[in-house]
């Protein structure tokens, strides 16, 4: 396929999704660097093996996946020019990753609460890559998080519908791998204490 053809339209909807798709990439890079280190800081006499990630982190994990879910309904109801439902599911996942970002915190302090601590002379380095991995992820989020707030102003200003759907795909890619480089993030943690 010759990428120089097309319309103008067609050219700039093929640039935009390689940016996100660079970027995508990007991050990949960074946490399977995080992970690496990670894994190598596990042979570190100062280690605490069997630490147990707080329950938040599990409901986190659940209110994520719901959210990718309600996305993928916001962009069917679109693709059916169904703006009452586009717009219930849309408000539904900035609600959900709201919430995602609470949890995230309030893992923090139940970490904190079990007298382990992230910095400071009493830090150990097992809850300091917890907290770098989980700090890393958020800030991705809160840029998720702007992204979807963008998608939803656009809905609200009619610029999405069955013929056109580029911005509500680039979010919902966003969005999802966001969803993704969580769960896997989660299921590291929980199988490689």
């Amino acid at each position: 396929m010759d990428l120089t053809q097309g319309t103008r339209e067609q050219k700039v909807a093929r640039a935009k999704k390689m940016m996100l798709w660079f970027g995508i990439i990007s991050m990949v890079m960074m946490f399977a660097g995080l992970t690496s280190a990670y894994v190598v800081s596990k042979n570190r006499p100062d280690w605490i093996s069997g630490f147990d990630l707080p329950p938040a982190l599990y409901w986190s994990t659940l209110v994520i996946i719901i959210s990718s879910l309600t996305f993928i309904l916001a962009k069917r109801s679109v693709e059916k020019d169904n703006r009452r439902n586009a717009t219930l599911f849309l408000l539904a996942t900035l609600v959900l990753g709201i919430v995602f970002v609470v949890l995230q915190f309030q893992s923090f302090a139940e970490i904190i609460s079990a007298g382990y601590y992230f910095t400071g002379s009493e830090s150990t380095v097992t809850t300091s890559f917890i907290y770098v991995v989980v700090l890393v992820h958020l800030a991705h989020l809160v840029a998720g998080l702007i992204v979807l707030l963008v998608v939803i102003y656009n809905h609200f200003k009619q610029r999405y519908h069955s013929g056109q759907m580029l911005g509500m795909e680039l979010g919902a890619t966003f969005w999802h791998f966001l969803d993704v480089l969580w769960v896997y993030l989660f299921l590291f943690l929980y199988f490689f204490r």
